[in-house]
């Protein structure tokens, strides 16, 4: 069990649909667990999905108590979900910047549901529901989105408000405090 590469923007597998987990609590799936989450924290990630590491299963990792890709946010409390679905509380959209470990050294201005709530099941197969706002609730649907082949520039409405982070930082000084 180690970090494995992380695929960037460009792989194929990046933008396929994962399948679901059939079996829980086996140690094929505890492996890959350990494997997204020993990537996740060397690759200071806030999170990672298995397509990430080349795993077309639908598991997400995230959670940090603090992050040096985002001093400025609040910690996330360490999560696994397995077989994960998000459904939107209101219409209320928000916009922020994001990045992502696939999408090395880049942000993007991305719009994304404020409140959600997110069902998934814990690696032994127990149900997990949690009502979420805020970057919580942006982290978990930015991973969740990596599930179905979607990368988060094609969210992005405004490509001007997608680059690398040094362009961004003079740009847009408000990236810098958020990344």
């Amino acid at each position: 069990m180690s970090a494995r590469p992380l695929l960037r923007i460009g792989h194929p597998l990046l933008l396929k649909s994962a399948e679901a987990v059939a079996e829980f609590n086996t140690p094929e799936l505890d492996s890959l667990i350990q494997d997204m989450l020993d990537t996740m924290a060397e690759a200071d990630g806030a999170g990672l999905a298995a397509n990430q590491i080349g795993e077309l299963k639908r598991v997400v990792v995230f959670g940090f108590d603090e992050n040096p890709r985002y001093p400025d946010r609040d910690p996330l409390p360490m999560t696994i979900l397995v077989n994960p679905s998000i459904q939107p509380v209101g219409d209320i959209m928000e916009e922020d910047w994001e990045g992502c470990l696939s999408v090395p050294g880049m942000r993007g201005w991305v719009p994304r549901h404020k409140h959600i709530i997110y069902r998934a099941f814990d690696p032994a197969g127990s149900p997990i529901e949690v009502e979420a706002e805020g970057f919580h609730a942006r982290v978990v649907q930015h991973e969740c989105d990596h599930l179905d082949g979607v990368l988060y520039p094609q969210r992005i409405k405004d490509m001007s408000k997608f680059g690398y982070e040094e362009e961004l930082f003079e740009k847009y000084p408000d990236v810098a405090d958020n990344c």
